[in-house]
Order: structure tokens, then C-alpha cells, then sequence
């Protein structure tokens, strides 16, 4: 399973958007925003923007999430959330030394399919050693021989050689990441991502994630989830029949 920490966030961030809010709705001038903002009027002003729709304020306070464990193919879904900044652990400067890979759950309860899997594993990471090490020496000799001093050809040869070494690669290889999204991007991400039709690893992230922020942010993710939750579900025919299952485990109903 994923492991996903919340690094950091944006301080009192429901009073930041309720200050927003009040901006947006009132002749507040920018030196007294913050003026009067106790719990009750900042879950007012949370709940007035829920109900008319306006999300733009709640652009203005962000989370940064640490994610480790994942596979690359998570890495792969996750990033097509444009509206995020990403740092990930890169394959190319960073050498597998201790191969650690991620094992679907179907597979990790089949004897047989698990046996199979893990043998894939191990050749493909005896290819990505034996590549590396060949490469390596090919590289070391080639910048010898142009002049470079050893300790400095060494390292960059190693550079090298692990650039085109990971190719041979599975998706399932682990890595990590630091993401940061603003909250409106989070409540699309969540909509989509803790839906059941999501795939396995990236709904779990995100679920992990919407239990990470709801105590820091909690009027504003009362309702967050997938898009169930507030209406009929968004799939259509694709829909998983559990809209009853969904709702009580996430808003408690």
C-alpha cells in the first residue's frame, strides 16, 4: 500500500478562502479582511461559496503531499493532473541499488500469478544491473581515454549508463514524489480519483489524501469524495451500483 504524508499547507487555510469570499461579497477593504473571521463566520462564508458554486477562492490555499511506494504506472495517471506541481524521483540520476517494486493485490492473492510475477521482477532488474554494469565500464574507458581524470569519469559514466539502463524497467517500480495542488484542484482530484471505477492504486492515494486534509480543512471537504456524493453518479452506465456503500463511507450516511 501507498504510503502519503501531508508535508505542508497554506496556515488557517478556511480563514484565508472565507477572506476571499468576503472580498468578493462585501465592501471589506484588504486591511480588514481577516477582521471577525471566528469559526462560525468562516464555515458561513465555506458554505455560502459550496451552495452558489464559487470555487475561486479556494484556489488560494494549497497542500503538499509526500507519496512513496507507488509504481510508476501511478506516476503515469497522476501526473495528467496538470494543475499540480510535481517533484519525482528520477531513474535517471538516482541508480536502483535496492529494487523494491509494487504488487497489484490480485496478483499478490494468486500463488501461482504471484510466483510468476515475481520472477519478472527479478529478471528485469538482473537485465537493469548487467546493462548498467557493461555500460558503465564502456563509458568509464571512453572518457579515460579522452583525458578525464578517473574519480570524475567514474561518476559520470555510472551517470550514463543508468540513462539508458532503465529501460528495461517495469511500471511496477517503485519511486516517490512530492505533489502539491491547490484546494480546488483537490476537490477535482478527489471526485475523480476516490471514485470505485478508479484504478486500484491511484483511488487509495487519493483516498489516503482526502483523510489527510479533512482534519486540517474540515468545512471545506465535509463533502468531498467522489462525485456521488452530492448527486446522481457522474458515470452513467458505467456506474458501480454502490452510490448507498459510497456515500456511507465517506460521509458517514
Amino acid at each position: 500500500m501507498a504510503k502519503v504524508t501531508l508535508i505542508a499547507h497554506t496556515p488557517e487555510p478556511e480563514k484565508l478562502i472565507a477572506a476571499a469570499a468576503k472580498l468578493c461579497y462585501s465592501p471589506a477593504t484588504i486591511e480588514d479582511l481577516m477582521d471577525g473571521l471566528d469559526e462560525q463566520k468562516t464555515a458561513n462564508f465555506l458554505n455560502m461559496l459550496t451552495d452558489i458554486g464559487h470555487q475561486s477562492p479556494i484556489e488560494h490555499i494549497s497542500f503538499t503531499f509526500g507519496i512513496e511506494e507507488v509504481s510508476r504506472t501511478l506516476l503515469a495517471q497522476i501526473t495528467r493532473h496538470r494543475i499540480a506541481s510535481f517533484s519525482v524521483q528520477s531513474q535517471r540520476y538516482v541508480k536502483e541499488n535496492s529494487f523494491s517494486f509494487v504488487t497489484p493485490p490480485e496478483i499478490a492473492a494468486d500463488p501461482k500469478a504471484s510466483e510468476l510475477y515475481q520472477q519478472a521482477m527479478e529478471s528485469s532488474y538482473r537485465s537493469y544491473l548487467e546493462l548498467a554494469e557493461l555500460l558503465q565500464r564502456k563509458h568509464f574507458a571512453q572518457m579515460v581515454e579522452q583525458g578525464m581524470e578517473e574519480k570524475k569519469a567514474r561518476s559520470a559514466a555510472e551517470k550514463k549508463a543508468i540513462e539508458d539502463a532503465r529501460f528495461v524497467l517495469p511500471n511496477a517500480c517503485e519511486t516517490k514524489m512530492m505533489l502539491t495542488m491547490n484546494a480546488r484542484s483537490l476537490m477535482n482530484f478527489f471526485r475523480l480519483r476516490c471514485c470505485n471505477r478508479a484504478q486500484w492504486e491511484i483511488r487509495d492515494v487519493a483516498t489516503q489524501m482526502l483523510e489527510l486534509v479533512r482534519p486540517v480543512a474540515p468545512t471545506l471537504f465535509a463533502k468531498a469524495g467522489p462525485g456521488c456524493l452530492t448527486g446522481a453518479c457522474p458515470e452513467g452506465r458505467m456506474t458501480c451500483g454502490k452510490i448507498n456503500e459510497v456515500r456511507k463511507a465517506f460521509l458517514g450516511e
